[in-house]
């Protein structure tokens, strides 16, 4: 058989793969794709072609290898290591394919063709909701620092007493973390870069210290915001905020910043966070070999505007009010998405087991009787085969 790629031909992933991802995958060789290539294209080793024999919709076929791999099935006709599978293709070959009228197995690639391109519209439209949102929170976080998201409420509070200034204005003086490094297990934990996310603290992927000396130096109290000063050019002064969830102590790549009265602790993180300030950081970053680097000096001198305390406060709570929302709406994506992700596997399962044309069958009794009928069809698919045997044999 020759290797070049044929329209309707069948290429089977038989290695490859790796620990999360099972060899097996299918893919429909159609026309567009052979006139996407300059020259003729051919399979490789680690593929193996199939071309379906005639009375056979290549479209329908491809379509239950599809199912089958999605199933989990695949994996008992694997072999190998984690790392790289192999298909056991002899005994892969042998799986049993429920076979209707050639008239069937269209009806029934048509109406998979079109309810897996809904599904894939509908994930693609789900998956760009997330982006949508972050760029809702900086919005919020913008109109937050400028004054715009408190305006009419300020007004009617007759509250026009921001202030002006640089931050260490309105800070104790910044500090850097511990230098030593922090081990696997101890009673406290050490705060890293990587547990900085969004403006909250992550606690998972934690390092310890039982230093005592390190603990008395380095702990942090409710309302200490901890600024990234080391760390790619994208992520270099993300910041986040300590609210006391449990005792802990803070890394070198980290300032701790401590607010003097005048300054709410969660307005100044909200603050940080705004797009106002990542520009500022982008702008005064000094950058390395693969990292950037603000100080504390360049820290202190981040141009900032405070409205007065009862302002904060309830920029503070409509931020939180609004992110709330935000997280609300991403939570309901993130559990669509994941209903949507199981669809294509129940809607090949339903079109294997006749569901998807019960009715179409009731009605067109003639296109799967007789001459048309699956048992006809399997005796002609059965008589090409050996035919093509014969002619193999001869050569």
């Amino acid at each position: 058989m020759s290797r070049c790629l044929n329209n309707n031909d069948i290429l089977l992933e038989i290695s490859g793969g790796g620990p999360d991802q099972p060899v097996g995958r299918t893919v429909l060789i159609t026309q567009s794709i052979i006139n996407n290539f300059p020259y003729p294209a051919v399979c490789t080793n680690f593929l193996r072609l199939m071309r379906p024999v005639k009375n056979i919709s290549a479209t329908y076929l491809n379509y239950y290898l599809n199912k089958f791999y999605l199933s989990g099935e695949v994996t008992n006709y694997q072999g190998g290591s984690n790392n790289l599978r192999n298909l056991k293709f002899k005994e892969y070959s042998k799986i049993n394919i429920p076979i209707p009228s050639i008239n069937e197995q269209k009806i029934i690639a048509e109406k998979l063709d079109l309810l897996l391109a809904q599904v894939q519209e509908t994930k693609s439209r789900l998956e760009q909701i997330p982006e949508l949102l972050k760029q809702f929170r900086q919005s919020v976080l913008s109109d937050a620092v400028s004054g715009k998201l408190t305006e009419e409420w300020r007004e009617s509070k007759n509250l026009n007493d921001w202030k002006n200034g640089i931050l260490k204005d309105f800070i104790k003086k910044p500090s850097y973390g511990t230098s030593t490094k922090s081990k696997k297990v101890g009673s406290v934990p050490v705060l890293r870069m990587g547990n900085l996310k969004n403006g909250n603290l992550d606690w998972a992927d934690l390092v310890y210290t039982s230093d005592q000396t390190e603990i008395d130096k380095y702990e942090l109290i409710a309302g200490d915001v901890l600024f990234n000063r080391t760390n790619s050019p994208e992520l270099v002064g993300k910041t986040s905020i300590y609210r006391g969830e449990r005792k802990a102590i803070y890394a070198g790549y980290l300032i701790k910043i401590q607010c003097l009265d005048d300054l709410n602790p969660e307005y100044l993180n909200y603050n940080l966070n705004s797009p106002e300030a990542k520009q500022y950081c982008y702008e005064v970053k000094s950058d390395g070999v693969s990292q950037s680097n603000i100080n504390a000096q360049k820290l202190g001198e981040y141009p900032i505007q405070i409205p007065s305390l009862q302002e904060q406060n309830e920029i503070v709570r409509r931020v939180e009010q609004l992110f709330a929302y935000a997280d609300k709406i991403e939570q309901q994506v993130n559990t669509a998405l994941e209903k949507v992700n199981h669809l294509p596997q129940s809607i090949l399962a339903k079109a294997f087991r006749g569901e998807l044309t019960a009715q179409w069958r009731a009605e067109n009794v003639d296109l799967i009787t007789g001459e048309n009928s699956a048992a006809s069809l399997l005796e002609k698919i059965q008589v090409e085969r050996a035919q093509n045997n014969k002619n193999k044999k001869k050569k």
